[in-house]
């Protein structure tokens, strides 16, 4: 499902060229699950980004379903994103003037793809039936989390990228939601690609890979 080839990315910094990326290759099969390990600057979240087409890579190629995203428009990068992928980041990034149930599908929406009963379900096994006219900043913080796994998941995309989704969440709150995306996704048929620091959440993935100083270093089956 995603192909990445001997990605590079670097940044310019006030220092000089800062390499990110030197060379990445992974797989990540249709339906499966992969977490990627790494100490912070390892290049984890840059990575992800370029899978969402956030940035592009210097060089190197990322293929999803065959079709690759370097060279394409702006426009059609705003398009995976809006309709390919969904996304959970560590601090959730909801829109604070939509109620909850709005923010649920939201992307769904905007895809195209908005299926209510979907939604409804989502709301239920989140926990979040009782809470769909609150909005975010009457939430907890483990709440907001769910609202944002929602969103990702209601347009049921070939691609879900999660930054350290649990990332604000105690040990015990991390598991109860790792166990619940990883049931969500699968229900969509979706992709899981999860960037985490806890080898105890990525150990609950199909596959995990750890990055050092821009290198992959080890595999995990």
């Amino acid at each position: 499902m995603l192909i990445v080839e001997n990605v590079c990315k670097s940044f310019t910094t006030a220092q000089g060229v800062l390499p990110v990326l030197r060379g990445v290759d992974l797989e990540l099969p249709q339906g499966q699950s992969l977490a990627l390990m790494g100490e912070s600057g390892s290049g984890k979240s840059t990575l992800l980004h370029l899978v969402a087409g956030l940035e592009r890579p210097d060089s190197g190629r990322i293929l999803v379903d065959g079709v690759p995203l370097d060279g394409r428009r702006e426009a059609d990068l705003a398009r995976w994103r809006r309709e390919g992928i969904g996304l959970v980041f560590q601090q959730y990034n909801l829109i604070s003037s939509l109620t909850v149930a709005s923010n649920l599908a939201f992307q769904a929406r905007l895809a195209g793809r908005h299926d209510p009963k979907w939604v409804d379900y989502l709301a239920e096994r989140l926990g979040l039936s009782k809470l769909l006219q609150r909005y975010p900043e009457q939430l907890s913080g483990g709440q907001q989390q769910r609202v944002a796994i929602g969103r990702a998941l209601a347009a049921k995309p070939a691609l879900v990228l999660a930054d350290e989704p649990t990332g604000s969440l105690d040990e015990a709150s991390s598991e109860a939601v790792i166990a619940l995306l990883l049931q969500l996704v699968a229900e969509a048929g979706s992709s899981l690609l999860m960037v985490t620091h806890s080898a105890l959440l990525a150990s609950r993935l199909s596959r995990s890979l750890h990055l050092h100083l821009g290198l992959v270093t080890a595999q995990d089956a």
